[in-house]
């Protein structure tokens, strides 16, 4: 695979921040010399560049080897879901078909055409599927790797991009040998299955490869999980954070990073509250824009799995029921979201004080002090913090029922 392991580690271990570094310098920069005034064009271009970053996913390999399977675990639907990419098809097609993920559409897969035939010749079929429109390829197969496989990681590699090759339906080889044998070592067959992947990528010129095992059906178990990391590890950091944010919520972990991702967001949105002339809330006396809390709430509850379609969802993969689901979540934020709401799920005291160490997420502490402590940047913060922390912890407690942990 394209990245050597230590570089691997190295972003792995690194969480996405809101503005990168030499964006910061700038805002502090611009804050010195021209004042908030200055500032805030920048902070709205940077959400709206946010909003407009698109990652798109190429899954490729023979016809059959589960990659319309694995694109709707990805995005986490069942094949019976709506929006879900069709399995089990005769492809008869040349063309790649995309799939948005359902909540974060700029999120696409797309499922390429088989790479099976006689006459494939990697360059030509890299130029039919637009090569360049994708951030990295994921090459499944479900029995051996094959020529044509080597043959277009080769290529990928040669054109500067990432790939993948995961080994699917790990699960069904595993049934089939537990049919044939009384007892068998599970783990010592994963490594058997694994070795011949190297072993058969090797002998048509992919050295020392890594190859993921996984079941698209059981996303807990065997590679899924590190797939998942490997690839979230290799982006760069503003597709790394729309990546996580379009994860289904498979561990509480997931639901953990996402919420850290979107932490890291809010003192921006506090602070085009505090610039843009804000509308007190009825029966409170501090000032607060409502619109940027009502938006960045329902934000959060997508990104967190917990706007219905998104439980039910989860409900339909889980087989458990949207009251149960629901009943974990049990937080006031899942209805429509009011003024009322917000006033409700507030605070406790007239002026909010947010000590320097809460602002300190990625923030250039100076933007925090330009604003008075009733102000309506700390305010927003204030509510917009303990709303996704509210959140975070529904989302949490629907992924131990969901599945049981």
């Amino acid at each position: 695979m394209g990245g050597n392991s230590s570089s691997q580690q190295v972003a792995q271990s690194e969480t996405p921040t809101f503005f990168t570094q030499e964006e910061l310098s700038k805002l502090k920069s611009d804050f010195e010399t021209g004042g908030v005034e200055k500032v805030q064009p920048l902070i709205q271009n940077k959400i709206k560049e946010l909003d407009k970053t698109e990652l798109n996913i190429a899954v490729t390999g023979e016809t059959g080897a589960g990659k319309s399977t694995l694109i709707n675990a990805m995005r986490g639907l069942r094949s019976t879901d709506e929006g879900a990419a069709e399995v089990g098809t005769t492809e008869t097609t040349m063309e790649p078909t995309g799939y948005p993920h359902p909540n974060l559409p700029n999120v696409r897969y797309w499922d390429l055409p088989g790479t099976g035939s006689p006459q494939f010749t990697a360059g030509s079929y890299l130029r039919k599927m637009q090569f360049k429109k994708y951030d990295f390829f994921i090459i499944v197969a479900a029995t051996r790797f094959k020529e044509n496989d080597a043959k277009l990681a080769k290529e990928i590699k040669r054109l500067g991009k990432k790939f993948y090759f995961v080994r699917s339906k790990i699960d069904a080889d595993l049934y089939a040998v537990r049919k044939e044998r009384k007892t068998f070592d599970e783990n010592e067959e994963l490594e058997k299955i694994r070795s011949d992947c190297v072993s058969t990528l090797g002998k048509v010129g992919i050295p020392d490869p890594i190859v993921f095992l996984i079941s698209s059906f059981k996303q807990d178990q065997y590679d899924f999980v590190q797939l998942i990391e490997a690839l979230e590890g290799d982006l760069p950091n503003i597709k790394k954070r729309i990546f996580v944010l379009a994860l289904p919520n498979l561990s509480v972990e997931i639901v953990q990073k996402k919420s850290e991702l979107l932490k890291k967001g809010i003192w921006a949105l506090a602070t085009i509250s505090g610039l843009v002339g804000a509308i007190p809330v009825p029966g409170v006396s501090l000032a607060c824009d409502i619109g940027i809390l009502i938006g960045a709430i329902i934000q959060f509850r997508k990104c967190l799995g917990l706007d219905d379609a998104s439980l039910q969802r989860l409900a339909n993969r889980t087989g458990k029921s949207m009251e149960e689901l629901k009943a974990a979540a049990k937080s006031p934020l899942l209805g429509e979201i009011t003024p009322d709401v917000i006033m409700r799920i507030g605070w406790g005291v007239a002026v909010v004080t947010v000590s320097a160490l809460e602002l300190a997420l990625d923030i250039v502490p100076v933007i925090g002090s330009i604003f008075g402590a009733g102000s309506s940047f700390l305010m927003t913060f204030k509510i917009l913090r303990d709303a996704l922390k509210d959140l975070t912890e529904s989302a949490e407690r629907v992924v131990r029922v969901a599945f049981e942990t």
